[in-house]
């Protein structure tokens, strides 16, 4: 056979292999992998944070026992709304009472006295020191003129020696009672000083000690300090407190903080004047709205959790978030309208770039395609889709999980396209 006939023969039978094995790739013979896929669709979606949280007041008042008594009457009823003024409870307080009036009737006597030191001393005492001074005065002036008459007598032999003497020993007793008076006259002078010192001194801690009692007394009658709810009376009649003891707590209830628990990888998330929702399982058709107020700055320990303690501003126009309550808290942290969105299982993660397979169709096979793997860029997410920002269009398919391992350029044949239906198993 001629050698070039014999080459073209080969070359005849090489094209008829490659023909064949390209139709029995294209007749569908070889078995491919069966899918589910997604169209995107435009949806609204909000990114939240799910946590727990606790409801405190936020500007409380909390009564506690200022004397160690038993509780004499409760007229407070707990949850109550109560003015400023009202009545609470009362306090035994008899002994103070008692107390109160010694202390009073002691202020009386020490002012009596300090009236007396700063008029110059008791008028008795007073009266009675100048009366003796100025009577033994009198009584030595007398006596001096006395001697003087005498000594004139003596000169002219009309007196003796002896009465002379008798005189001037009468005159030196009567001059020695003048110095000693004079003496104690002085000394009352000093002593009605050191006296209204003291008596000043006495007053003052009269004062203070009746002060001290009458604050006693008044802190008997335990009286609302503000307008507000009484959501705390932990104590009842017949109950012995003590200083310090807890006896009521209460707080405008319109507006409440709720103390959110806030794990730690969500904390980044979270910012000032985002919205918030509160519910209660206590009222389960019911929800509170607030917004975040102060953001955690560290991480403390809860439980087997780390968490930042975020304080949410909530309105509770109702009255029905009670202090200490726990409640549940989303954080709607961004909303995205109209976005074009995927189920958040249809996106892989590989080094932090996000990817999907894009379902491509084949023209030489309509009842199979091929996956395209394909690089998207994503928004916000909530519990069931991503936000794609980039990459990707509204018509084009894209394959869902299933038990088969998905890679670029796999052949497959999607089995089911019914978005409704997928996003519904999600």
């Amino acid at each position: 056979m001629d050698r070039r006939l014999r080459n073209r023969i080969l070359i005849f039978l090489a094209l008829a292999a490659v023909a064949a094995f390209i139709l029995v790739r294209l007749s569908g013979r070889q078995p491919v992998a069966k899918i589910s896929a997604v169209l995107p669709i435009r949806e609204n979606l909000s990114s939240s944070v799910d946590s727990n949280g606790k409801v405190e007041p936020i500007s409380p008042f909390v009564v506690r026992a200022q004397l160690d008594t038993f509780v004499e009457k409760v007229q407070g009823v707990e949850g109550q709304q109560v003015k400023k003024g009202q009545l609470l409870l009362e306090l035994n307080v008899k002994d103070a009472a008692a107390q109160l009036a010694e202390a009073r009737a002691k202020l009386l006597r020490a002012q009596d006295d300090l009236r007396s030191a700063k008029a110059g001393g008791r008028a008795d005492d007073a009266a009675r020191a100048i009366g003796d001074l100025a009577k033994a005065e009198a009584e030595r002036d007398r006596l001096q003129r006395n001697h003087d008459a005498l000594e004139r007598l003596v000169a002219k032999q009309a007196a003796t020696k002896d009465e002379l003497a008798t005189n001037e020993l009468a005159l030196a007793s009567a001059q020695a009672e003048v110095t000693r008076l004079a003496g104690a006259k002085k000394e009352f002078g000093l002593n009605l000083s050191l006296s209204s010192s003291r008596a000043v001194l006495q007053v003052q801690q009269a004062q203070s000690e009746v002060a001290a009692l009458e604050e006693k007394v008044r802190d008997g009658r335990i009286t609302a300090p503000t307008d507000g709810t009484l959501y705390s009376l932990p104590v009842k009649a017949g109950d012995y407190v003590r200083v310090g003891d807890l006896l009521a707590q209460m707080a405008d209830l319109h507006r409440v903080r709720v103390r959110a628990f806030i794990d730690e990888p969500e904390l980044g998330a979270i910012q000032q004047n985002e919205p918030v929702k509160i519910t209660w399982d206590a009222l389960p058709n019911r929800s509170w709205a607030g917004r975040t107020e102060i953001v955690p700055k560290q991480v403390v320990p809860r439980g087997t959790r780390s968490v930042g303690e975020l304080l949410c501003a909530v309105s509770n126009d109702g009255l029905e978030l009670l202090p200490n309550i726990n409640v549940n808290v989303r954080i709607n942290s961004q909303e995205r309208v109209n976005v074009l969105s995927v189920p958040r299982g249809t996106v892989s993660t590989e080094n932090g770039r996000r990817f999907v397979f894009v379902v491509k169709k084949n023209p030489l096979a309509v009842s199979q395609s091929t996956l395209e793997k394909r690089e998207i860029k994503v928004g916000i997410a909530d519990s069931a889709s991503y936000e794609v920002v980039s990459g990707l269009q509204q018509d084009e398919l894209v394959a869902l999980p299933g038990d088969t391992d998905l890679h670029d350029g796999m052949a497959v044949k999607v089995v089911n396209t019914d978005s409704d239906y997928v996003r519904g198993q999600r």
